[in-house]
């Protein structure tokens, strides 16, 4: 006979009352109980303990219970059904349900906290609940502290766990010079570690020549600067700048005035849209550091949607590649009008308000500027005014702006006193308006040198009216350096001739006239245009290197002056 431990008796109806709990029952080996029956062994997938009936299993746990052995996790289970026993068998199995509770609260003890790698930005170890805690609480700080995030920017950053951390990144940025409003139109600011983002990036800017009094603005205009690496992107890029020849003073002007070129890639856009320049149009390599230092937001337009359509268009208005590069080396600007909304409206505006086609290469040549104009409007105003108080027609007005396209700009008081001048001198309103036709310049000058210019030719030169107004350029000339010496040369010789003839002329030409043995005959000269070389006729007297310059050429010396 055998005497087993019994696991759990419950009372059946029609059956005897069970012993109590902890007694012992005689076994008799040929019928042992059900619950005493040894199963089959075998080995669990993910193990190779034994298994065992639940009642030799609850006395092995009496035995370690007695011998103050902790008990494995699989006896957790047991505590459980002890406990749904009832008061009794909990008052009788109480050092074994202490000790199975015990255990267990043990094992949760010692499990594992969850571990995730450190945050850059963040620096401190936290789980799931504790990030969201974190979140919570640093986004009502901001908001206590007038930071707003209206567009969820930081829902998809991390933000430091301790406020304290937050508060410093927070005072160090208003300190910099940037406003609460600043920070709530760009809140990613607050993302960036001042140890590892911030103070190394404007230590560097400091470097290049960055004033700290202009730290904030540059961070206003390019936020996204904080987030770069020195070393990875910026320093890249203003290797890049410097081998475009741009000065290292001239650094810290670029960087202020176009930031976002901190974002391009030397690779890239910078590198495609100097090489279309100077490969295609022609522009000249020296002249890429000037062109940069003073219209840097070139190198971020794209080649295929920006550049190539600009310069496209303007060659097919009938002005040569050459001519263009050399406005872009001086007027980088004009890179920077957008074709479709300003540019094309602009040439159409000269169109319609009478500008023969022929002449917008020369408008454009003069004044390139008129490109990037409200232009109809102005267009509008000006030959208004010209027909009321000037009394030109349309087409003179035309005829005018072909001549001196700077005119669309001109204020209408600076306009008035050169006519009231004149007026004022007994020339009536028709040949004054004749004279602003055929020589525009006139408005541009100076009252002071116009009235010692008159003077000069009604005292010295003695020569009637009818001739000024046939040759209205003559107030165009420097009255020292030009009409004085030149008008002596003529007298001493004795030569009678026209304003025209002696004036209009380079001083090469002046002197193979003075040492000819005949007079050349008065011929009808091109256009004026102010400070530019004129094709006189019997150009072929002139020495074989003037007559080397090609068309282009003539056409950039003649606007090149009015630059």
């Amino acid at each position: 006979m055998q005497w087993g431990p019994i696991s759990r008796c419950a009372s059946q109806p029609g059956q005897a009352s069970p012993p109590p709990a902890g007694a012992f029952l005689p076994i008799h080996s040929p019928s042992p109980p059900p619950f005493l029956h040894r199963p089959k062994r075998t080995k669990p997938p993910g193990g190779t303990h034994r298994l065992y009936p639940p009642g030799l299993r609850l006395a092995a746990a009496t035995v370690r219970a007695a011998a103050g052995a902790p008990p494995p996790p699989a006896m957790l289970p047991l505590a459980r059904a002890l406990r749904s026993l009832g008061p009794v068998a909990a008052a009788r199995e109480g050092p074994l349900l202490a000790w199975l509770s015990s255990s267990r609260s043990a094992s949760s003890s010692t499990t594992p906290p969850e571990y995730e790698m450190p945050s850059v930005t963040w620096g401190v170890i936290q789980g799931r609940k504790e990030r969201l805690v974190s979140r919570v609480l640093a986004l009502d700080f901001l908001r206590s502290a007038g930071v707003s995030d209206p567009a969820g920017e930081l829902e998809a950053v991390e933000l430091p766990s301790s406020l304290e951390v937050l508060q410093e990144r927070l005072d160090f940025l208003l300190r910099l010079g940037l406003s609460t409003d600043d920070l709530s139109n760009y809140p990613l600011l607050l993302a960036c570690s001042l140890r590892k983002n911030v103070i190394p990036v404007l230590s560097y800017l400091e470097k290049l020549g960055v004033t700290r009094a202009r730290l904030a603005a540059f961070v206003r205009a390019y936020p996204a600067c904080l987030h770069a690496s020195v070393a990875v992107d910026l320093s890249p890029v203003v290797k890049a700048l410097r081998g475009l020849d741009v000065d290292r003073q001239d650094i810290p002007r670029v960087l202020e005035r176009y930031p976002d070129v901190l974002g391009l890639k030397p690779d890239g856009t910078i590198s495609t849209s100097v090489a279309y320049l100077v490969g295609i149009v022609g522009v000249a390599p020296r002249d890429i550091g000037p062109m940069v230092t003073h219209y840097p937001f070139f190198l971020g337009m794209r080649v295929g949607t920006i550049i190539k359509p600009f310069c496209d268009y303007i060659t097919s208005l009938g002005l040569p590649m050459r001519i263009l590069a050399r406005i872009l080396e001086k007027r980088p600007y004009i890179l920077g009008y957008d074709l479709e909304e300003t540019v094309k409206p602009n040439v159409e505006a000269l169109l319609s308000f009478g500008v023969q086609k022929e002449a917008l290469p020369l408008v454009i040549a003069h004044y390139p500027f008129i490109l990037g104009l409200p232009l109809k409007a102005k267009l509008a105003a000006q030959q208004y005014f010209f027909n009321l108080k000037l009394q030109i027609d349309p087409d003179g007005f035309a005829r005018a702006v072909e001549k001196l396209p700077q005119l669309v700009s001109l204020n209408q008081n600076v306009i008035l006193k050169p006519v009231e001048f004149l007026r004022g001198r007994g020339i009536s309103n028709e040949d004054v308006a004749r004279m602003v036709v055929q020589c525009p310049q006139i408005l541009l000058q100076r009252i002071e040198l116009m009235k010692n210019s008159l003077y000069f030719f009604k005292s010295e030169m003695k020569r009637p009216m009818s001739e000024l107004l046939e040759y209205p350029e003559y107030f165009t000339y420097s009255l020292e350096s030009r009409i004085k010496p030149r008008y002596m040369r003529v007298t001493s010789k004795g030569i009678r001739c026209s304003l025209d003839w002696f004036l209009n002329c380079s001083d090469l030409r002046f002197e193979e006239r003075m040492r000819g043995d005949f007079i050349e005959g008065d011929a009808p000269g091109p256009s004026f245009t102010m400070g530019g070389k004129l094709q006189m006729p019997g150009s072929q007297l002139v020495s074989d290197d003037d007559n080397e310059d090609t068309d282009d050429e003539v056409l950039y010396r003649r606007t090149v002056m009015l630059w």
